[in-house]
């Protein structure tokens, strides 16, 4: 059963919401804190999102700009905003689609099934997962995933950019300013210091699943990865 979630703080408008989404199939999850919305999503790991802009602590364009982060499923932005400005800042900041209060709840599920259609079904963009190897080590960008042998680490999102800049430009140097920019964000420029702390996290996520020395610091360049280990053939 897919799996929907609301963020929607009128408790009356997301049950509402909540229920009629039920009759269709779907199970749907309600979100109760305000502050720890992404804990709940990761959680819940929803095929689809619908979305107030007018929520407490953060609004709605922050936390979809989190969701992105970590996935790229469908987020309809529901709101009694209607000015054009509002919409476009719904789509710019990740959404997918946009919905004014008050709604007809079969155009809410209209656009849902068409959402979800598009991003898993019939329309879907079909694709192989992407994987790059070294020796026997295997990174997956899309799970954020490295792994050799028997051991494997989840990695956050920088920490994810790093590896795969590293795998990518192998054996040659990843730069200092490429790096600087592949981590930037929408939130705040990301300083030298930034890169440093990411870069050691980064070598400890080597060390989690056996591989040491694997991240070279290549004086006045940037970093290089070094192939410390070798593919076991038995």
């Amino acid at each position: 059963m897919d799996k929907i979630m609301i963020v929607e703080d009128d408790i009356k408008i997301a049950e509402y919401l909540g229920s009629h989404i039920e009759k269709y199939g779907y199970e749907v999850t309600i979100a109760a804190d305000f502050e720890k919305i992404m804990d709940a999503f990761l959680e819940v790991q929803p095929k689809l999102i619908l979305l107030d802009i007018n929520l407490p602590s953060f609004d709605g364009y922050y936390w979809c700009r989190q969701i992105r982060k970590v996935s790229i499923c469908p987020v309809i932005f529901i709101s009694a905003r209607t000015g054009e400005m509002d919409q476009v800042m719904a789509i710019e900041n990740g959404g997918d689609d946009f919905i004014t209060k008050p709604f007809n709840p079969d155009i809410v599920m209209a656009k849902i099934r068409s959402q979800m259609r598009r991003a898993y079904g019939e329309y879907a963009v079909k694709f192989e997962e992407r994987v790059l190897i070294q020796e026997g080590l295997h990174f997956y960008p899309e799970r954020l995933e490295l792994r050799f042998r028997d051991e494997s680490t989840q990695l956050t999102k920088k920490e994810t950019d790093i590896v795969e800049s590293l795998m990518e430009r192998y054996p040659r140097v990843a730069g200092r300013q490429d790096l600087l920019a592949k981590l930037w964000d929408d939130q705040a420029y990301v300083d030298e210091n930034t890169l440093n702390v990411n870069i050691a996290r980064v070598r400890n996520k080597f060390q989690e699943i056996g591989i040491e020395d694997a991240v070279e610091t290549v004086r006045g360049a940037g970093y290089r990865l070094r192939i410390t280990w070798k593919e076991d053939k038995g």
